[in-house]
């Protein structure tokens, strides 16, 4: 089902001509609750997968606007198994997008990581990003996903040299993260100059969809990775968005934005 799922996706966006788009929220954030509703909002306002972040007390690859969210979900009193259960909740509640758990070695291997993984693999999860986990050292992990029918997400880097590169292509399933600048997450004015080359580098050596995150957070980015990648990860801009919105409008103007992004609705600001 996880293979179905994220090949799916990817078939119908490029059936239909477009970058398909797969937004980030954290879970917990900025409660358990409200983390499902936007999440639900996104998928309706026509997002393509999910990229769920497993909150974590030190995410060295994200950028502060993450930091904190991962901070508040923290406080607030989120766990490893409630972003499961987040995931449970989704799949009750009709979300048929791919769902990815993004996060950090530590957050899996608390419980225990087949176990982790097996749990999530039941309540309908697709995949696992792991952004610290090096791809020489992923065997094990990998093993467990592909016996659960998971699939384990794999980032380069426009730094990534061509013996990293061909290791993650030999390992590799669903799709491959294009970090799309040298530095942490977080919402940019516009497209690392890199960003390109590194594309056009890859694409050639891989028939597995590329997917460019990273400082994405306009309309404008997305159409700019025509030809280049086959989808857009947003995720910091979305996250600045819940943190400045009253409460009880994040969720209407999340939505909003993700329609925006898709190419839905015109940006009218």
């Amino acid at each position: 089902m996880a293979l179905n799922r994220i090949s799916g996706a990817f078939s119908r966006a490029r059936q239909e001509g477009r970058i398909a788009l797969m937004p980030f929220m954290t879970a917990g954030y900025p409660d358990v609750p409200t983390s499902v509703n936007l999440i639900r909002a996104m998928v309706d306002a026509g997002a393509d997968g999910i990229e769920l972040g497993v909150p974590f007390s030190d995410p060295l690859a994200d950028g502060p606007t993450i930091q904190k969210a991962s901070y508040r979900a923290l406080q607030g009193g989120t766990t490893p198994a409630d972003a499961i259960d987040i995931v449970a909740a989704l799949r009750w509640s009709g979300v048929g997008v791919p769902i990815l758990l993004m996060g950090y070695c530590n957050s899996f291997l608390a419980k225990g990581e087949e176990q982790y993984l097996t749990d999530a693999a039941a309540a309908g999860a697709d995949g696992f990003i792991i952004v610290d986990l090096p791809p020489e050292e992923s065997d094990g992990t990998l093993a467990t996903c592909r016996k659960l029918g998971l699939n384990l997400i794999y980032l380069l880097a426009p730094t990534s040299d061509g013996g990293r590169i061909d290791q993650v292509l030999g390992r590799a399933a669903g799709f491959i993260y294009c970090v799309s600048l040298v530095g942490v997450t977080g919402a940019r004015a516009r497209l690392s100059a890199e960003l390109p080359d590194f594309l056009r580098r890859l694409r050639p050596k891989t028939d597995l969809p590329l997917a460019a995150g990273f400082g994405i957070s306009k309309r404008e980015h997305v159409e700019a990775l025509r030809g280049l990648a086959d989808a857009a990860i947003v995720a910091s801009a979305i996250i600045d968005l819940v943190e400045s919105s009253p409460r009880e409008e994040c969720v209407e103007r999340v939505r909003n934005y993700v329609e925006v992004l898709t190419g839905r609705v015109e940006d009218m600001a």
